[in-house]
């Protein structure tokens, strides 16, 4: 059963110290700033975050990584005009990094939920993406293998949930969510309102209640 938890603080209270999280949002779209700054004080470190990008500006992602809570990231965009403090941190070696194509970094979430143990793909053959990985030609073309991404805990930004954790998402905050929710063992949802069952079209939920543990309205 779904969770309706009443402050953001109580969704994230269990997230422990060396947890990876899988944080939804395309650039601040579908960013669940609420859960991020609820996390920020409940005071988890030593995380890993995945997620599109590093952070922008001082807050969400960025707020972590200012307060010292993340060890390592993996995303896609790590460096934007208003990421300086991921920018900041690297520089100094005080935070890794993991640079996965973006299509790569949907995919292996995606294989994660699937329980697809691997995949090979052509995206990174010939750079640094792919240096140290089992490459393999299939039918004339030369393909990397990538493995499955997983989280402990998925936070992510949507439009609206029922009561039984069902989710409809808004434009492109729908990038991210689905996929890290099959990809975590716990999944925490931000929403703009909570409707009772039945109250949403069952041909417009992109994400199943199943998927969903937590939701809190912000």
């Amino acid at each position: 059963m779904t969770l309706v938890c009443d402050t953001a603080r109580e969704a994230v209270a269990d997230v422990a110290d060396g947890s990876t999280v899988l944080v939804g949002g395309f650039g601040p779209a579908g960013m669940p700033f609420a859960l991020l700054d609820a996390l920020v004080d409940q005071g988890a470190a030593d995380l890993t975050i995945v997620s599109n990008n590093a952070g922008n500006a001082d807050t969400g992602i960025a707020a972590l990584l200012a307060k010292g809570r993340v060890r390592r990231v993996v995303c896609s965009y790590p460096r934007q005009v208003d990421s300086w403090v991921f920018e900041d941190l690297y520089r100094r070696g005080e935070v890794e990094l993991e640079l996965v194509a973006q299509g790569n970094l949907a995919e292996r979430m995606r294989a994660a939920g699937a329980g697809i143990g691997a995949f090979f793909c052509p995206t990174g053959v010939g750079t640094p993406l792919a240096e140290g990985k089992e490459t393999r030609e299939i039918d004339g073309r030369t393909y990397v293998l990538e493995y499955p991404l997983r989280g402990d805990v998925a936070l992510i930004g949507a439009h609206r949930a029922d009561r039984a954790g069902n989710l409809v998402y808004r434009r492109t905050a729908r990038n991210f969510g689905p996929v890290m929710a099959t990809a975590a063992a716990v999944v925490v949802a931000q929403v703009s309102e909570v409707v009772d069952v039945g109250s949403i079209d069952p041909e417009v939920v992109v994400t199943p209640g199943i998927y969903v543990d937590l939701v809190v309205v912000a």
